[in-house]
């Protein structure tokens, strides 16, 4: 992949672009969050060919999300938790809406 084709990229919510001090940084949290997330299964961030963690702009969407959560006082596990069964919801709730859309434009 050549610079060119990283940068276009960017836009791409799921590429690891992020480190994690950088991630850590902006989601004005430490390192050792994000690995507790990690190791909580909440995110498994792509590894660099020098076994860095990279995190895509989706993967600090979600560790967002837990931070907030914790912040007001969850415990870090229930937090992942909750984060992971509202992304399912979310998730749930997209293919419903497509399958009525899809429905609707059926003839009877």
């Amino acid at each position: 992949m050549t610079a060119d084709d990283s940068f276009g990229r960017l836009d791409d919510d799921d590429y690891p672009a992020c480190t994690m001090g950088r991630a850590a940084e902006m989601l004005n949290t430490t390192q050792g969050f994000l690995r507790a997330i990690g190791k909580a299964r909440l995110i498994t961030p792509l590894r660099s060919e020098g076994g860095h963690r990279r995190y895509s702009r989706y993967q600090l969407r979600i560790a967002a999300r837990a931070r907030e959560l914790v912040d007001q006082g969850t415990p870090i596990e229930a937090a992942c938790r909750i984060v992971i069964l509202e992304d399912q919801l979310e998730e749930a709730q997209r293919i419903n809406a497509e399958h009525h859309r899809t429905a609707k434009r059926r003839p009877n």
